[in-house]
């Protein structure tokens, strides 16, 4: 196949990575849509959240877990509310750990990173070497990042990045977050 404008064959990767980024919200929502379309297609699927907290369980984990996705919710909450950075530090590397794993055994087409550019633009987990982790995956893994103001350096590699636009948000209204919505 070749490119109508250049005529230059088309580059097809074996696999992609998708970046869902921006203050809108969305980001995990249209993670999970793409999870659900790998299990429809038979993949091995894995989810690490960096952020999130296994004590306040989310309907995407409980449905992921249904349906046979790895899921791995490694945080302790709302992070920036934390009484104790140097574990919430801690939780972050531990979950880049398994993160980098998962990616380089090989063994998921799907792999997705969910609130990891958090730790990251906190310096808790070095930018080069997510970078260099997502760069020398094997052919069949596919890597989904989500959160606000990823780094340049995630972009550059991205093969598709969709920054989600806060046009209106009803917590901006005092409205809380409603479970089956938000959570």
């Amino acid at each position: 196949m070749t490119s109508p404008s250049s005529g230059k064959p088309l580059h097809r990767s074996a696999s992609r990575v998708l970046v869902n980024t921006g203050h809108g919200k969305g980001k995990t929502s249209a993670a999970m849509g793409v999870m659900i379309r790998g299990v429809a297609r038979g993949w091995n699927v894995a989810v690490v959240q960096f952020i999130k907290s296994a004590d306040r369980p989310t309907g995407e984990a409980k449905i992921g877990e249904r349906l046979g996705v790895d899921w791995y919710t490694l945080g302790d909450g709302f992070t920036w509310r934390s009484q104790d950075l140097d574990r919430s530090a801690a939780l972050a590397r531990a979950g880049w750990e398994k993160a980098r794993a998962l990616i380089e055994e090989g063994n998921h087409e799907l792999v997705i990173l969910d609130e990891i550019t958090y730790p990251l633009n906190w310096g808790w987990i070095p930018v080069e070497e997510a970078v260099e982790t997502i760069r020398q995956r094997p052919g069949k893994v596919n890597v989904i990042i989500t959160g606000r103001d990823v780094p340049s350096e995630i972009i550059d590699i991205a093969d598709t990045v969709t920054e989600m636009c806060k046009v209106k948000h009803a917590h901006d209204h005092g409205i809380r977050a409603k479970k089956g919505i938000e959570y």
